[in-house]
Order: structure tokens, then C-alpha cells, then sequence
């Protein structure tokens, strides 16, 4: 892999960092220190990492909590552990049920769409298996920032001025939605940048979790509380809802794209639309970056594999096929060929023939954490539980509520997944780890950042820096106001509708840390937001 860590023809103030015994990158700076405090007092990669998410669920509530849901990549003694961590639906919920309360398909709020939350679970097993510390002493930091306060940042800040203003038009009197404008909002005003935020129930709850090894959330008070809201404003759990679940060891899975293996966690999770997307780009030769012809093949590509994923992809025991039948070099192959100079719409092809936060760690052991986790739209799904400030995932909206699709609503059942983390090694050894958050931008901003480590060869904050599209639906692209405008013109005599966003909207967030031959750490972080890179 090409590497000039000052070369950087993209606008930005950052160049990579580097250090040698440790390292967090994620979206707030406030959590990064926790993760760093926690790697200097004994704590190692995955220490940090659940340190890093328990702060980021104080410091960043606008976009996970509590309730979250969240997935892994543990690179531990030369091997590569994957962990999914997201929840399932209620046993009680009924297809018919809902659809006939919401005729117009499964609903973003409220508490239809709130799932078993998986992300305290997920702490609770990393810190098992892996961690040097307690889980209670991973969650000081966070415990203390809810306590005392912290400063709020502007990028978060905007979100929450933005969601505190879409919940006053919906929810307003909605008495299931009443805990939120308590427990987020001043007497029903946002806060604001810098201002200082506490959060005394979410302190409450961490260190139920702490001093339980998380039961309290999953069979003690916070369940009980969990299920008696649920039950007194029209939810479907019940008690053994909670009880019964636990995040599941998986093992990653990957594809080689130029001699590099590029890991995700299967399905349910989206990762396999990365994996696919680089499955058909690999039957190409990329000689020049800023072309056209390189982004149409990008888009092209990414369309293909979204249109397979939302066809096949669900809860891993429900689908269809198998899912390595996507990922065979046979049919990257043959989905390849379908790519003409002309812009296409997205079908799904056959196999047989052929609102998120992300952080990522590293210790001076070899450990690496490739870690992610969201209550998907900002605040999730409004529902806060009382006493507690646990905000709640609405990942059951990503449900269909059609019978013929293979992500219709079921009980007991996960649904198509959007958080991705990922990770990159290559002769069988840690590159290091890597994500972009941003629903379904996640992917694309994968395929994005990894062409340009691999083919371009840009480090890793330039990989960042470089402008990026997003593909939205049919034939329509979006591309951030820095997009060459001459590239713009000739897709859209590809037949690409292209459109140039405003100046603040979301393209993904990322972060990314490498480890090099020598052993140092290099470390790059999202130039669009308040990311931020800890190390010493």
C-alpha cells in the first residue's frame, strides 16, 4: 500500500496521528479521553473501547444510548472475533397487529419499533472474554461525565437542536414521548454548544450495569421498568424478552480485494453490501481516482449489491440462501459484467447463477477494536425509560409489513441492520480497523474509503478527507459540495441524476487506526464533525 502521511490534496487541517501504546479515534473528544484514561490505567483495546461506548452514549445521545444496539470486529492474539450485538423483536408482537394499527407501514417511533437493545449486553461480553478491567471500572468515566456534566460539542449540538425541533411538530402531548423532553430538553428547549449537560438517571443506570455486570439492565429494575412502560403505553414486550437475550459470537466474514482481506460481521448486518460491492469492483482496473468513469463503476457497483442485500439479507436463520452464495469471486464475476457505460436501475440478481456512533482502539499489545453502535434515527425511537434515562433503539423500523419480503416483521426476530464496523489485515495479519457510520451510507462510505487506501493510495485521513457521494435510490446520487463539478457534468450524461447537497449534510463519519510494520499507530479522524483521535 502506497503511504505519504503529508501529501493531502483534499481541503483539511488534519494530518494522521501517530503514537505507540495507545490509541481511540471516534466522533467526540470527550470519549476518546475515557478510552485513553481507561488504557492508562491498566485497560486494554476492548476496555477502552466499552469505555469509549458508554461515554459516547453521554456524550453523544443525539445518536446512541443505553438502548443501543452494536456490533464488533476484536482483532486478540492474531485472530479476528466478530460480535453481534443487536436485538430482536418483542415475542409478543404480531404482523397482523401492527399492520392494522399502521396501515401505512411499520413506523419510525414510538414503541412498535423498539427492539431487545443489545448494546450493554455487548459490553458485558467483551469485557468477559477479552477485557484486563471490570466492567464497572470501564464505566467510571462515562458514570462521571453524566454526573458532573460535560460541555456539549457543536456538531452534536446541531443534531440535538434538530431532532429537539422535528419532536416538538410530532410528539408534543404524546405522554409515551414525555421522558424525553424531560430528561433532553430544558423545559422544552434544546441544549445548546458548550452549554453543560447532565444526565443523573443515565448515572443511575450505569452504575446499576456496573455493579451487576449489566443483570440490572437485562433481568433486574431497569427490566422491570423496561416492561412496565412498555406495557402501560401499548408496547409488546414482556419480561422474558429481556431475560433471554445475549449477544452472539460470530465469526467475520470477508473477501480479498487486492491482496488485502476486508472483514465485516454477517448478516443481519449490511456489511455484506461492502463486501459485494468490492466483489464486483475487483473485475476492474482503477488507474485514476478523480474520473468519471472510476465513481460511475463505484455507484454502479453499489447499486447492484444494495439491490441483493435488501432482496436476501435479514436475520441470518431466515434467510433465503446462503449468504456466502453473494460473496463467491463466480458471482462478483457475473454481476460485474451487468455494468455498462450507462447509468442503470438496481435489480437484484441470483446467485445460483452465477441517526450511529463508530470508534475504533488499539493497545501496545496488538489489540485492535473495530467497534460501532446507534439508536439509528438521532434519538432513536423518542422513548426514554423513566428514572433511568435509558433512550430506546427503534431498529424494528426497518421492518417490512409485507409477507413476501424477506425482512417482513416477525417475532422474535432481527431485522436488516445498518452499523457496520470493519477491519483490514492482510497476509493473515491487522491492518487495523475502520468504519463510517450513517445508516445506509455506512457501506458506501467502506467501498469509498477503502479504494481509496488500496487503489489510490491515500493514507488514512486523506482516505477521509476525499469528497463523497452517496448513492439514494434509482438513479439518483448525491455528492458533497466539494464534488468536481466537471466529474458531476459527465455522469449526468451517464445517465446518473446527480445532485449537489447543501453545505452540513451528512456523508458518513469515519475513523480509522493502522498498525505499521514497526509497530506504530496511525490514527485518522472524521474532518466533517467534532472526531477526534486520543493516543499517547
Amino acid at each position: 500500500m502506497r503511504y505519504d502521511p503529508l501529501f493531502q490534496p483534499y481541503h483539511s487541517n488534519r494530518y494522521c496521528i501517530t503514537a505507540v501504546n495507545g490509541m481511540v479515534a471516534t466522533g467526540s473528544g470527550l470519549a476518546s479521553a475515557a478510552g485513553l484514561e481507561i488504557l492508562r490505567r491498566g485497560g486494554n483495546a476492548i476496555d477502552a473501547a466499552v469505555a469509549t461506548a458508554a461515554a459516547l452514549t453521554v456524550v453523544e445521545p443525539t445518536a446512541n444510548g443505553l438502548g443501543s444496539d452494536a456490533f464488533a470486529l476484536v482483532w486478540m492474539k492474531d485472530k479476528l472475533y466478530g460480535l453481534n450485538g443487536s436485538g430482536y423483536s418483542p415475542y409478543d408482537i404480531s404482523l397482523e397487529d401492527v399492520r392494522k394499527k399502521n396501515p401505512e407501514g411499520m413506523p419510525s417511533h414510538g414503541w412498535t419499533p423498539v427492539m431487545v437493545p443489545g448494546a450493554v449486553k455487548s459490553w458485558q461480553r467483551l469485557v468477559e472474554r477479552f477485557g484486563k478491567l471490570s466492567l464497572k471500572e470501564d464505566l467510571q468515566p462515562a458514570i462521571e461525565y453524566a454526573e458532573k456534566g460535560y460541555p456539549l460539542s457543536p456538531f452534536t449540538a446541531k443534531m440535538w437542536e434538530s431532532a429537539t425541533r422535528t419532536y416538538h411538530k410530532r410528539f408534543d402531548g404524546k405522554k409515551e414521548y414525555a421522558e424525553w423532553f424531560k430528561v433532553f430538553t430544558k423545559d422544552g428547549e434544546p441544549y445548546h454548544f458548550s452549554e453543560i449537560v447532565k444526565l443523573p438517571d443515565h448515572a443511575r443506570s450505569l452504575r446499576l450495569i456496573g455493579e451487576t455486570n449489566a443483570k440490572a439492565f437485562y433481568e433486574g429494575e431497569i427490566a422491570e421498568q423496561f416492561v412496565r412502560q412498555s406495557s402501560r403505553d401499548g408496547g409488546y414486550f414482556r419480561y422474558e424478552d429481556l431475560k433471554d437475550y445475549d449477544a452472539k459470537w460470530v465469526d467475520p466474514i470477508s473477501i480479498n480485494y487486492r491482496g488485502y482481506d476486508v472483514c465485516e460481521i454477517p448478516p443481519n448486518g449490511q456489511g455484506i453490501v461492502a463486501l459485494m460491492a468490492l466483489n464486483i469492483l475487483k473485475e476492474f482496473e482503477f488507474k485514476e481516482k478523480e474520473c468519471a468513469d472510476t465513481y460511475h463503476k463505484q455507484i454502479e457497483a453499489i447499486k447492484l449489491a444494495f439491490a441483493d442485500a435488501k432482496h436476501y439479507v435479514t436475520d441470518i436463520e431466515k434467510m433465503s440462501i446462503d449468504y456466502k452464495e453473494l460473496l463467491s469471486p463466480e458471482y462478483g464475476a457475473y454481476r460485474a459484467k451487468e455494468i455498462t457505460d450507462i447509468a442503470g436501475t438496481p435489480m437484484h440478481g441470483d446467485p445460483h447463477k452465477s441517526g450511529t456512533v463508530y470508534l475504533c482502539t488499539a493497545d501496545n499489545e496488538g489489540n485492535m477494536v473495530s467497534y460501532i453502535q446507534s439508536n439509528y434515527y438521532g434519538f432513536g425511537s423518542g422513548i426514554v425509560l423513566e428514572g433511568y434515562g435509558v433512550s430506546l433503539q427503534n431498529r424494528g423500523a426497518d421492518f417490512s409489513l409485507k409477507e413476501e419480503d424477506i425482512n417482513v416483521l416477525a417475532p422474535h426476530k432481527k431485522s436488516y441492520h445498518t452499523i457496520i464496523p470493519g477491519f483490514l489485515c492482510k497476509d493473515g495479519k491487522a491492518v487495523g480497523p475502520f468504519g463510517v457510520m450513517g445508516g445506509y451510507m455506512q457501506p458506501q462510505g467502506h467501498v469509498q474509503t477503502l479504494m481509496n487506501r488500496i487503489d489510490f493510495g491515500l493514507n488514512p485521513q486523506m482516505a477521509l478527507d476525499a469528497p463523497r457521494w452517496q448513492w439514494m435510490k434509482d438513479k439518483q446520487v448525491s455528492v458533497e459540495p466539494c464534488f468536481s463539478k466537471d466529474i458531476a457534468d459527465q455522469l449526468l450524461k451517464m445517465g446518473h441524476e446527480i445532485s449537489f447537497a447543501s453545505e452540513g449534510t451528512s456523508f458518513g463519519r469515519g475513523q480509522i487506526i493502522e498498525r505499521l510494520d514497526n509497530g506504530v499507530l496511525v490514527g485518522a479522524a472524521e474532518s466533517r464533525t467534532d472526531s477526534n483521535i486520543a493516543a499517547y
